[in-house]
């Protein structure tokens, strides 16, 4: 409706300029046949080419750009139903049901409940955490040179090779060689100067018993407290720290120990190498802190259904939908007291209003059969008269905590609200779908448009070069018509006048 008024209304427009052009070109043709001026070329050329192409040019303008501006509003209209596609996921898939949330009752325990877990309460009870070892060599001068050698550097098993020569035999420079070093098993260096000297710093980067870190020295030469820097560190057992031995004169401390966590879940006792840990209660992951070390710090763990977080989901669902109806509402807006350009794009449009009715009957139906159907409206959400849904934020976490069979009903994976939702937007943005399909026709058309508006820029650079020729030749022809015109009129006179033929024949 507002296309086919805007092209009327372009077209009234191209008239009146078009009959206005040729009026002044019609006026030049007076006034050069009647020798008071030249013919106007360029306007009378330009004047009856616009006569001739400026109506279908016009509607090929108007038309490319309600092409264009349907595309726009497809564009708008596809994004906001991949928007709500998006926030279906976890409500489509059936995931959003298997939420958990899992909460500690005291400090230094955090929790997270994933796929797998089951609601529940457990008593955990945290002796020690998962520790990296980290240990001090004994004092050297910080520039002492300290021989060449090769030094074997080993964290849990793995293993790397140093080469100390004449470049790098101070303790900063083996520092640096340890860090840079290729294949290293994940251990780092450091140096701390105290009141006695330089020292030495290997810290591992993995906790765990396991991942004790080990020096050996070989290939000595001109040793100079290189033999120093060999360690050798023993795990420990069961909750029992690691403990090193030195290899040289300099002896090595053990800053931290390696060493696991320890802790049991009621009567059972568990370790891990972690403090994140993922094996002790089936679908949860603890996350230890030192806070939680103590006979006394027993805590009870709750592992149950998240509805705060369903709700969210629930909520932002509706949100989305909403945005959705709120979008197609502008796209399809008609106010009849405005002008035609400023109706919605999209009015009348068959596209759009198969997806609104489409989805709009979903979200207003029922899940199941017979009795057993439940709708949207038995958790707190309903349908307004403008098409959006509002949502009753008591009833629904009333239902969430006291009905999750609803629920689960409503939003099971199969013919849930959310999955029938899901599977039809699909075959509205899919390759082949409505909303490809309607695209697909415009870009056509304007591919169209575009070759029409080749072909039309040819014919009137063509038309107007006719034209001008053919006024040119005119306006030539005139000019000499006026010249003889005026010769004979001195040769015999005119109206008013006397020719010089006649005054010599007086």
């Amino acid at each position: 409706m507002s296309t086919i008024s805007s092209a009327t209304s372009s077209t009234a427009s191209t008239t009146a300029s078009t009959n206005a052009a040729l009026q002044q070109a019609a006026q030049s043709i007076i006034s050069g046949s009647t020798g008071n001026s030249s013919l106007d070329v360029s306007s009378l050329a330009t004047a009856l080419v616009n006569a001739k192409t400026a109506g279908q040019s016009t509607a090929l303008t108007t038309q490319k750009t309600s092409d264009n501006t349907q595309l726009s509003a497809i564009g708008t209209l596809k994004a906001a139903l991949t928007a709500l596609q998006a926030g279906l996921t976890s409500l489509s898939d059936g995931t959003m049901l298997s939420k958990f949330s899992a909460t500690a009752s005291g400090t230094g325990i955090t929790a997270t409940a994933g796929t797998g877990a089951v609601a529940g309460t457990y008593s955990v009870n945290v002796t020690q955490i998962a520790t990296a070892q980290s240990l001090t060599s004994g004092a050297f001068a910080a520039t002492q040179t300290l021989g060449t050698g090769t030094l074997t550097v080993s964290v849990g098993g793995k293993s790397m090779s140093v080469d100390v020569n004449s470049t790098n035999n101070t303790l900063s420079g083996i520092a640096a060689a340890i860090n840079s070093a290729s294949g290293n098993p994940g251990v780092t260096a450091t140096i701390v100067t105290g009141t006695g000297g330089a020292h030495l710093v290997l810290n591992s980067a993995t906790t765990g018993a396991a991942n004790t870190i080990g020096v050996s020295v070989s290939n000595l030469n001109n040793n100079n407290g290189l033999s120093s820097l060999g360690v050798t560190s023993t795990a420990g057992t069961g909750s029992a720290a690691s403990t090193i031995t030195s290899s040289g004169s300099i002896a090595w401390t053990q800053s931290t120990a390696a060493q696991d966590a320890e802790f049991t879940i009621g009567s059972v006792a568990a370790s891990s190498s972690s403090n994140t840990v993922t094996g002790a209660i089936a679908g949860v992951t603890l996350n230890l802190t030192s806070a939680a070390v103590g006979a006394a710090q027993t805590q009870t763990l709750t592992v149950a259904q998240d509805t705060t977080s369903q709700a969210t989901t629930i909520t932002n669902f509706v949100s989305l939908y909403n945005t959705l109806v709120t979008t197609m509402g502008t796209l399809t807006s008609f106010d009849s007291t405005q002008s035609s350009s400023a109706q919605g794009p999209l009015l009348g449009d068959p596209t759009l209003n198969t997806i609104k009715n489409t989805l709009s009957t979903i979200v207003s139906g029922g899940v199941g059969t017979g009795t057993s159907s439940t709708n949207l409206a038995s958790i707190g959400i309903t349908l307004q008269a403008d098409g959006t849904l509002q949502t009753d934020t008591t009833t629904l976490n009333s239902a969430l905590q006291n009905n999750a069979t609803t629920v689960a009903s409503l939003f099971n994976s199969t013919n849930g609200i959310a999955a029938q939702l899901n599977n039809r937007i699909t075959s509205f943005v899919q390759t082949g779908g409505v909303i490809d399909t309607r695209t697909t026709a415009l870009n056509n058309d304007l591919k169209s448009i575009a070759t029409q508006q080749t072909t039309l820029a040819d014919y009137t650079m063509q038309l107007t070069n006719q034209y001008q020729a053919q006024f040119t030749a005119l306006n030539t022809l005139m000019a000499t018509m006026n010249n003889n015109s005026q010769y004979l009129t001195q040769l015999f006179g005119g109206t008013n006048s006397q020719g010089s033929l006649s005054a010599n024949k007086a």
